[in-house]
């Protein structure tokens, strides 16, 4: 439905400690290996050892890794030298201005960067999925400090994310709730942000 819809990428959620969405991973290299060339695959894991990653996503089969946690190791070379021409994304859950530096301390070890609501101090971690947008002007300063792609997520809607887009201005922007009806795909919504999406790039 979202690629049909227009979506340029499909993110496939493996197991995550809370939020909506997860998949077996048997599912996503199910679903991986039947998306058309031109789309790309997205691998979201909460594993933070490289080798489990490299594991995970030899069994998955995606174009890209969304790093949904912070690595146990201090860049992820590693996840590079194991998967080359696989994207990497790492996403950085915009809580302050201290994101701001975590964002720029980790951009030049990976391909892309996704800005969120979430957060992974809490007991059970909250590592995206939330339905709340986050400070849109942390997420501007981000994007401008910054030389890889920032993607912007958090709370959008068909309703503010032709906003989101003006006052970002990010390279892309990741939808899930936003989109839901029921805790299901909503065509009709996700329809309407695709179109306001357009609208305002």
């Amino acid at each position: 439905m979202a690629i049909n819809a227009g979506a340029s990428a499909l993110g496939l959620v493996s197991s995550m400690p809370s939020g909506p969405g997860v998949i077996s991973e048997d599912l996503i290299a199910e679903v991986s290996a039947a998306i058309p060339v031109g789309i790309t695959s997205v691998l979201l894991t909460s594993q933070q050892n490289p080798a489990s990653i490299i594991e995970q996503h030899q069994k998955c089969r995606t174009n890209a890794i969304q790093l949904c946690d912070r690595l146990s190791v201090i860049t992820p070379r590693e996840l590079q030298d194991a998967m080359p021409g696989t994207d990497i994304m790492q996403v950085i859950h915009v809580t302050g201005q201290n994101s701001i530096e975590e964002a720029v301390s980790i951009a030049p070890f990976v391909n892309a960067i996704l800005l969120d609501s979430g957060n992974k101090s809490l007991p059970i971690k909250v590592l995206g999925g939330t339905g709340k947008i986050h400070d849109w002007k942390i997420s501007r300063e981000i994007r401008d400090r910054v030389e890889v792609s920032v993607y912007l997520a958090g709370g959008l809607t068909p309703e503010n994310v032709a906003e989101a887009i003006r006052e970002v201005s990010p390279f892309g922007v990741d939808v899930c709730n936003g989109v839901r009806t029921n805790g299901l795909l909503d065509k009709r919504k996700l329809q309407k942000f695709l179109e306001q999406v357009n609208s305002a790039t």
